[in-house]
């Protein structure tokens, strides 16, 4: 193998950069051809496609975002898609393709494989909801953007003695939210992972009450629905003053901390050494701090699932 090509797909996690980069510099220390794809899979099927130097990614490993774009591309999930993407990797004649991104971005590397074009998913991706690895690259990052954020909230409920509700991302995965609200003694944590027991947050509501305590914070992971109605029917509940914050995108930017830096090089440069290896259709990650692989599609097959332990520590805490 002599030329590799390296995209970004679906949405932006602070790190992607810092993966990039590793991909880049590991395969020219390996005396391989570099080439960026813009824009993702549409980017792929358009011919967006440039050559990397040394110098095309520097200055970027602290950087938010990505600086290859991205995209989501509903016509790459036709065969027809396909077919056109892989006439562009043909055109310039790269043999391997590295994909940094979440589960869908891993679909559209197992179908190019399926045809014949050697694939590695790298798990980019807030959520922190892919198999096969203890953490994705921009979920710490996340992370601590909405611990930060709950403890400025923190200050003001109790400053008018309210109860607030805060909305965190995660898509289907309740990660986010239980990390986020372990870290920041939330009364509740709502998880799609668990049945939403409503009578159970009205009760520590009540129970906090009683005893004094005159503000709480309670996490909510958009699998399980929308703030606003959750905070409409603990007012409806209890009558007591609701305040409701969706953190949103602001969960996606910002500069990657220390740990999706090093995730994201270790990672990105594995990914290197796959292909190198002949490899193709796996997966890469960490577990318990070890480089691994997987199949990609076993890692598609299987149900994201969340820390037993830490749910169980964060009911007994927050009694």
């Amino acid at each position: 193998m002599k030329r590799i090509g390296v995209l970004t797909s679906g949405g932006d996690a602070p790190g992607m950069n810092a993966a990039i980069r590793a991909v880049v510099r590991k395969a020219i220390f390996h005396d391989l051809e570099v080439y960026g794809i813009k824009y993702g899979y549409q980017g792929l099927m358009e011919g967006n496609i440039f050559k990397m130097e040394v110098g095309s990614v520097g200055d970027i490993i602290h950087r938010g975002g990505t600086i290859l774009y991205s995209a989501r591309s509903d016509e790459f999930k036709t065969p027809e898609g396909q077919a056109r993407g892989i006439q562009q990797l043909e055109k310039f004649g790269i043999e391997g393709l590295i994909v940094i991104g979440g589960d869908g971005s891993f679909r559209g590397a197992q179908k190019l494989t399926e045809r014949g074009y050697p694939c590695i998913g790298v798990p980019g991706t807030i959520d922190n909801d892919i198999a096969g690895t203890d953490f994705t690259i921009g979920f710490d990052t996340a992370l601590n953007t909405v611990i930060e954020a709950i403890d400025k909230i923190r200050d003001t409920a109790t400053s008018h003695e309210r109860t607030y509700v805060i909305e965190v991302m995660g898509r289907d995965a309740g990660d986010l939210a239980l990390w986020a609200g372990l870290a920041d003694g939330a009364e509740s944590i709502l998880i799609p992972e668990r049945k939403d027991d409503f009578s159970e947050v009205i009760q520590k509501l009540q129970r906090g009450r009683e005893r004094g305590k005159k503000h709480s914070i309670i996490v909510l992971a958009e699998g399980v629905g929308s703030g606003f109605k959750y905070g409409e029917r603990i007012h409806q509940a209890t009558s007591l003053e609701t305040r409701v914050t969706v953190l949103g995108h602001i969960q996606r930017g910002g500069s990657p901390t220390a740990s999706d830096r090093v995730l994201a090089s270790r990672l990105g440069a594995y990914a290197v050494d796959l292909l190198l290896a002949g490899k193709a259709g796996r997966t890469v990650g960490i577990q318990n701090n070890h480089l691994v692989d997987h199949d990609i599609l076993e890692v598609l097959k299987k149900q994201h699932t969340i820390n037993e332990d830490m749910y169980k520590l964060s009911q007994e805490l927050s009694i």
